[in-house]
């Protein structure tokens, strides 16, 4: 019997799979728990409409990602802050002092996690910083950091 699953399902499937089970397995376990739905005509063809949006969307995301990335690609952000002798830095700079650069600079709203800084920022100069925007696209900003004293 074919299932569509409506719930994840432990060793068998993720939820909106179509899975082939037994016919005791499906009236017995499956359907009464309500993890998952006889997969008829009607269900079939609502799941392609479904799963075919979804493909649209995420394609859509995709391209959307990769067009800020390119766009972003080479794009300066420049933070002030206090310096010592030989310019180092008192305390470091964070993915999070980042992200408020960006926001204010550059009108991007990045997730903190999504910034990748290479290594620890603990001096004056400039610094090549990678925003991961989707699984496919990412962009590389320079960040410049300078002493405001």
């Amino acid at each position: 019997m074919k299932i569509l699953l409506t719930e994840d399902v432990k060793k068998l499937g993720k939820k909106g799979e179509i899975v082939d089970v037994s016919d005791g397995y499906a009236k017995n376990f499956i359907l009464p728990k309500k993890l998952g739905i006889e997969a008829n005509k009607a269900v079939m063809n609502e799941w392609q409409v479904k799963k075919g949006s979804e493909e649209n969307r995420k394609r859509k995301e995709e391209e959307e990602a990769k067009a800020l990335a390119k766009e972003l690609t080479g794009k300066k952000v420049v933070i002030r802050t206090k310096a010592g002798d030989g310019g180092r830095l008192f305390g470091s700079i964070t993915s999070k002092d980042v992200a408020d650069a960006a926001e204010k600079q550059l009108g991007l709203k990045v997730d903190k996690k999504k910034i990748q800084i290479p290594s620890t920022i603990k001096g004056v100069g400039e610094y090549t910083v990678t925003i991961k925007l989707h699984a496919k696209a990412a962009a590389e900003i320079c960040l410049k950091v300078e002493n405001d004293g």
